[in-house]
């Protein structure tokens, strides 16, 4: 760029400005103001649509950021709630091996009673208290008796031995028990052996 400066004798000095009555003047020809204009509001678009840019590319890693967040949260909780559904299972049913194995116990201990035996005096009345007690333990522990006899067959708690002339008896209804069934906590631990009118 070249800029011509007075000297006082009527000669211009290239690349100073050129002074007239006190003020300056650009003599540089190849500057054009409505160019130069021009170019400083290009420049400043296009920063503007790189910011514009670059706080979308944000908006958008930060959606992903909150999704991802969410998710990580709804997977803890639904771990929470298994670990929970996990530990209410098994204490209800932490005692089923026990309770199982007691059954021929109380199986023996009904046979005895239902025995016909002469000395029936002293020694059935400790074998019912002793069947009470333990009966009354086994249901603090959630067991419960299936004793179907004269309900209708249900095939989710009964076992059908046989089927047998009704004598009076609706159809399908449970007529004979050969062994009580047992449930612990809703779910069925063994079922009763019947025989049902057909």
């Amino acid at each position: 760029m070249m800029i011509a400066v007075s000297t006082g004798h009527g000669a211009k000095v290239p690349g100073r400005s050129h002074v007239s009555g006190g003020e300056m003047e650009n003599t540089d020809p190849t500057r054009d103001p409505a160019e130069q204009e021009s170019i400083d509001e290009s420049t400043l678009a296009s920063g503007e649509e790189a910011l514009s840019q670059l706080m979308a590319d944000y908006e958008i890693k930060l959606g992903e950021m909150r999704e991802l967040v969410l998710r990580e949260r709804a997977e803890l909780d639904n771990q929470r709630k298994r670990l929970q559904r996990d530990l209410d299972q098994a204490r209800k049913f932490a005692n089923e091996r026990l309770l199982g194995e007691l059954l021929p116990v109380i199986d023996n201990l009904e046979r005895a009673l239902a025995a016909d035996v002469a000395e029936s005096g002293g020694m059935r009345a400790g074998v019912e208290m002793i069947l009470k007690q333990l009966l009354g333990v086994a249901t603090s522990a959630g067991l419960i008796v299936v004793d179907p006899l004269g309900e209708p067959f249900d095939p989710e708690r009964h076992q059908a031995m046989s089927l047998v002339e009704g004598n009076g008896q609706a159809t399908n209804t449970v007529v004979a028990v050969f062994q009580k069934g047992y449930v612990l906590n809703d779910r069925l631990l063994r079922p009763a052996m019947v025989n049902v009118a057909q």
